[in-house]
């Protein structure tokens, strides 16, 4: 992997590029990578001010652990409005990753909970490695989730396991959470990195506009009727086709220039 010289933002997150993909990294080590609000708010500048060339990022952490959550020591005594702004100031950085200008593959290993969990829910495709476990121990810290995660994650799992999770304190591993479709890609320890690269590169290959409305409308899509999914499906696929990188790629596909859909390996 040949990367460019490293860029910091706020001290706890790295940013660096291989070729036209960014590799954002955590980078709290000491603390399992649990977030505070520095680490909240370079996350969300990190997003949204990815380099130019970028087409895909990778999201992973440093250490042992993705993120351990929230860093509770933050917590203390604080009021109401005062919670109220900090979950706020998540919500703004997550959006950040969701909805910023490419995909994100999130690459996870060790711990993935409470905060942690919301942060991977936020990014558009998921590896784990065998190390892995996901856990929501809200119920046990006398807290709730307020990263967004009460709106992604029942778009990804089930109420009733996230219910089940905050309740109880559960935690899945790796392969339950490729199981249950936490995770779409499931590697040997050591190897996830690597394996979020190689899909990171795939995807910055594809044409950007495509790219963009795959994470912009896929998901508003499927939160909208049929009759105003459709018309918003109408509109966004004759803006996409109408780019002349798309009419480029379907001309070399009509003249028998392009690789074919193969079956799976």
């Amino acid at each position: 992997m040949n990367t460019d010289r490293p860029e910091s933002t706020g001290g706890t997150v790295r940013v660096e590029m291989d070729g036209d993909v960014a590799i954002v990294t955590l980078d709290r080590r000491a603390k399992r990578n649990a977030i505070n609000e520095q680490t909240v708010s370079a996350l969300g500048q990190a997003f949204a001010t990815l380099p130019a060339t970028a087409r895909a990022a990778v999201l992973t952490g440093a250490g042992e652990h993705f993120c351990a959550g929230l860093d509770l020591s933050e917590l203390g005594e604080t009021s109401a409005a005062e919670a109220l702004f900090h979950s706020r100031l998540w919500h703004r950085a997550f959006e950040d990753i969701q909805f910023g200008r490419v995909p994100v593959v999130a690459v996870l290993h060790g711990a993935v909970v409470g905060g942690g969990l919301e942060l991977a829910a936020a990014t558009h495709i998921r590896v784990a490695e065998q190390s892995t476990f996901f856990g929501l121990p809200e119920g046990q810290r006398g807290i709730f989730l307020g990263g967004g995660g009460t709106a992604r994650l029942p778009r990804i799992i089930s109420v009733s396991l996230i219910t089940d999770m905050m309740l109880t304190g559960r935690t899945l591993d790796a392969t339950e959470g490729l199981r249950v479709g936490l995770v779409q890609y499931l590697m040997p320890d050591g190897q996830g990195l690597a394996k979020g690269l190689e899909l990171a590169h795939i995807i910055a290959r594809n044409a950007p506009m495509t790219n963009y409305a795959v994470t912009h409308a896929l998901p508003r899509i499927a939160d909208m009727s049929i009759e105003q999914g459709l018309l918003l499906e109408a509109m966004t696929s004759s803006i996409v086709q109408d780019a002349p990188e798309a009419k480029a790629r379907m001309q070399a596909f009509l003249a028998g220039r392009a690789a074919k859909v193969r079956p799976p390996e």
